[in-house]
């Protein structure tokens, strides 16, 4: 299955969840200036026993999925299984489109649109290619089955550390971006 995407029109994206401050429990900032706009790809990543793969960064108590920023030119699919083979160190197959996940992060007049996917793995490679904020935030990854996923996910909110590269604020978007998708996929019947 192909995934080929004009990154400058999403409007034919599902939107499958929005993070905004209100959510975080904070209030929203009013902003005379657009937001600056960053695309990501980002996803679930299903193993041979159908466990989901979860980045935890030990340094920052976060649990996440696995994805990252679509670079210039780059096919939003395309990013996202470069930033499988990155960070799981395996080679995946889309199977799915899930759609778009939006944050709003008005105290930053920032606004991150990720396209959202369900692959599987299918081949493992010798070795991560991590950043090194990547390493510095000591990034792991484990295999956990899918409602043990969203209770890791949902225990690292409420329990987050800064690091030098992230405030809470940051994280605590990501890891409500990637509850809701999580949610959304169980809930959607194709688990």
């Amino acid at each position: 299955m192909s995934f080929t995407y004009n990154t400058k029109d999403t409007s034919a994206l599902q939107e499958i969840a929005t993070i905004t401050d209100a959510d975080i429990g904070i209030k929203s900032k009013d902003n005379s200036q657009p937001p600056s706009v960053r695309l990501g790809a980002r996803g679930i990543v299903l193993n041979s026993a159908g466990e989901i793969a979860l980045i935890h960064k030990t340094l920052k108590n976060e649990y996440k999925l696995p994805g990252g920023g679509i670079d210039e030119g780059e096919d939003p699919a395309a990013a996202f299984i470069r930033e499988c083979r990155e960070e799981l160190g395996c080679v995946v197959e889309i199977i799915e489109e899930l759609g778009a996940a939006v944050e709003y992060k008005s105290q930053e007049n920032f606004k991150q649109l990720s396209f959202v996917y369900v692959a599987k793995k299918v081949d493992e490679l010798d070795s991560r290619s991590l950043t090194d904020k990547e390493k510095d935030e000591g990034t792991e990854f484990v295999w956990l089955p899918k409602l043990q996923a969203l209770e890791a996910m949902k225990r690292s909110l409420d329990s987050l550390k800064q690091s030098k590269y992230d405030s809470i604020y940051r994280t605590k978007f990501m890891v409500l971006r990637d509850i809701r998708i999580l949610e959304y996929y169980s809930n959607s019947g194709m688990s």
